[in-house]
Formats: structure tokens, sequence, C-alpha cells
């Protein structure tokens, strides 16, 4: 059903926003700003962390930080993918010692050794951020080279037998919808993980501007950074990855 030219799950979709933010509106007028600010009172200062300068270079801080983070994090899980595949013997090693280890070591014990280990920074942020990625990325690749078709492989392999080529012409491009997929799941996670990163061990970046803000009880800020990290995953999402994916999908 639609309405004007709009679906109506659209619609529904709008009305609860629109619900949400007025009961927030109603609710933040009888609580003092430290517990619940305004929702005005937010969107001015999430419109600041996007243009004013002593807030913009924290946002660009924790975006080059993600941005950064997801591609290595990319190319370390398929090269180790893609080593796992030229090495079966190294397949026990992956898939029952190193994978697990990575998927299940906590978050906040990476964030402390990198507290410990590295001096407050791009570095200490970027290396809890690949630590943590690399085994979604892995999983994923991996899982694509195993669904190359056999047929598909030895074609290749009649027309040359130079590993180059067939890793450029044929395994990178059907493999793809899954480095896509490694993608969308990998640059979701490095938003919700750069917080905690930064909590512990930076001095810039949108995690500093919360905990700043924490000491200060301005919670303000506090809601502001949180709605500004969705802002930049909705866009990075809309614009950059959905686009990605509608390429592959049909691969």
């Amino acid at each position: 059903m639609r309405l004007a030219g709009r679906p109506l799950s659209v619609w529904s979709a709008d009305l609860l926003v629109l619900a949400i933010v007025a009961i927030w509106y109603f609710a933040a007028r009888r609580l003092p700003d430290f517990v619940l600010p305004g929702p005005l009172a937010v969107a001015e200062r999430l419109a600041l962390l996007f243009v004013d300068p002593d807030f913009l270079v924290h946002t660009l801080a924790s975006t080059l930080r993600v941005v950064f983070s997801v591609f290595a994090a990319l190319v370390i899980g398929g090269a180790l993918a893609l080593l796992q595949r030229a090495v079966p013997a190294l397949d026990w090693v992956l898939r029952g010692g190193i994978v697990p280890f990575l998927s299940s070591f906590p978050s906040i014990g990476w964030a402390i050794l990198a507290a410990i280990w590295f001096p407050a920074g791009h570095l200490s942020i970027i290396f809890v951020q690949v630590a943590i990625l690399v085994p979604f990325c892995l999983i994923n690749i991996a899982e694509g080279l195993a669904q190359i078709d056999r047929e598909m492989a030895e074609m290749a392999t009649s027309f040359t037998r130079r590993r180059w080529p067939r890793l450029w012409l044929v395994t990178i491009p059907l493999t793809m919808p899954y480095v896509i997929g490694a993608l969308r799941i990998a640059y979701g996670i490095a938003w919700k993980i750069s917080l905690v990163a930064e909590l512990l061990g930076s001095s810039s970046g949108l995690g500093y501007v919360m905990l700043r803000a924490q000491g200060s009880a301005d919670l303000t800020t506090v809601i502001a950074s949180s709605l500004a990290i969705v802002v930049l995953f909705i866009a990075g999402e809309k614009y950059v990855l959905a686009p990605l994916s509608r390429r592959y999908a049909s691969m």
C-alpha cells in the first residue's frame, strides 16, 4: 500500500521517529540537562561536531581511523584467507587456533593492552580495531574462496598457469560479494569499538570528546557524539557500501 507515492512502511517508520522525538522533548522539559537534554540542544551540538573546527577535528580523527582500520583488516584477512587456500596444511592453524582466539578475545582486553603497549594516539586505536576486525574479514573471505566453482578454477588454469593473472582475473572477482559482505560487517563493528578504544587510549576522536563531556556532566555532547557515529555509519552504508553491494550482487 502506498500513500502520496511512498510505501506505508516508510510512513510508519517516519511517524515512529517523530513519536520518539516528541516523547523525548516532553520528557526533557521535566528533567535537568545533565539528566536528559532536549532534542533541540542535542541537534545543535550534533551540527557543531561537523562544522565547528574544535569538534570537527575529533570527528575526522575517528572517521579516518575507522576507514583505515577496516581497509587494513580487509587486506590482512584476505591475505590470510588466500594463504589458507594456497597452503592447506595451514587450515588447522587458522581455523582451529588463530580465528577462535581472535574471535573470542574481549574488545576491552585489546584496548587495555594497546594502552599499555603503545602511546596514546592513532596507532593504539588502529591496533585495537584491526585486531578485532581481522577474524570477521578472514571468515567471510575464506568462505567466498571455498565457494569458487572447481570447474571455473580449472578453466582459469587451462588458460594460464601463472598465479597472479588467475588471482586478479578470476579469484578476486568471484569472491567480491563475500569481500563486500566482510566490508559491511567490519565497517559496522569498527564504529562500535572505536569509542571503547578511544576512551582508553586517545587524546582525539569522538570517544575522547565523550570522555571529556562525561567528566563535566555534559550529557548533551555525549548523546550528540553517539548520534554523530550513527550519522557517519548511515552515510557510509548508503553512499559507499550499498552501491558496492548492488554492483557485485549479481556476480
